[in-house]
């Protein structure tokens, strides 16, 4: 399915006038920083970011991913093989920031991905991630808000569909392997669509006026040890 979310993720309502823009504006300025993409897919997130002036290492999972995404970045950007939840392939504090965009739910071992994230940040460094919704993910698949169960939807792209897996969990859940894993929650994000979505798709802009899509987290570092 690489290419063809590719092809939908390039500027699709939800993916290039959704999530990327206000994730990336929760990020702030990165001239300089070094950053890490983690589950950078096709690299859309990595591209916008070297055009503000990190220099970025990205990994996927998926090889057709990080293979569309070396094309997409060229020779100069770094873009490993690699499955979040097992070691990084990087000393401590390697990176000022991170990016884990619409990934952390497909995660089998939240915790154990979120530790090794905070592991290769600097002291004092960001992570953003943006996950989906829990209580809008609830009320689309019933069950108890507090299950943590995995769930199924199916992607219809204009070519194919396809059945994807994701972790549906509380926010209670996700927000306790944040902080077993060393990080403070900053701030807590729902984003509001684009004015260039209500433009194009009025229907999913009104759909996200009402009801978040998304949520956004901007994470701090702390002493795993340190108190809250």
């Amino acid at each position: 399915m690489a290419p063809h979310f590719e092809a939908h993720a390039a500027d699709g309502p939800y993916n290039a006038h959704y999530d990327r823009p206000a994730l990336l504006d929760l990020l702030g300025p990165v001239d300089g920083l070094r950053v890490l993409d983690a589950g950078c897919g096709p690299g859309f997130y990595s591209e916008n970011l070297l055009e503000r002036g990190a220099h970025v290492v990205a990994i996927d999972a998926s090889l057709p991913m990080v293979e569309l995404a070396r094309t997409r970045l060229g020779s100069d950007t770094t873009v490993l093989q690699h499955m979040l939840g097992t070691p990084l392939p990087f000393d401590d504090g390697t990176f000022d920031a991170v990016v884990c965009a619409l990934t952390i739910h497909h995660v089998e071992d939240r915790h154990a991905a979120l530790a090794e994230l905070h592991r290769v940040l600097r002291p004092g460094g960001a992570m953003v991630l943006s996950t989906q919704h829990p209580t809008t993910d609830w009320l689309r698949k019933g069950g108890s808000y507090f299950d943590v169960v995995v769930e199924t939807d199916v992607w219809r792209l204009p070519t194919s569909e396809w059945s994807v897996g994701y972790w549906r969990e509380p926010l209670t859940s996700l927000s306790d392997a944040i902080f077993r894993a060393g990080f403070l929650i900053e701030r807590i994000v729902e984003p509001l669509p684009t004015e260039s979505m209500l433009e194009r798709w009025p229907d999913e802009h009104a759909v996200l006026m009402q009801r978040p899509g998304f949520l956004h987290l901007r994470l701090l570092t702390r002493d795993v040890g340190g108190s809250p």
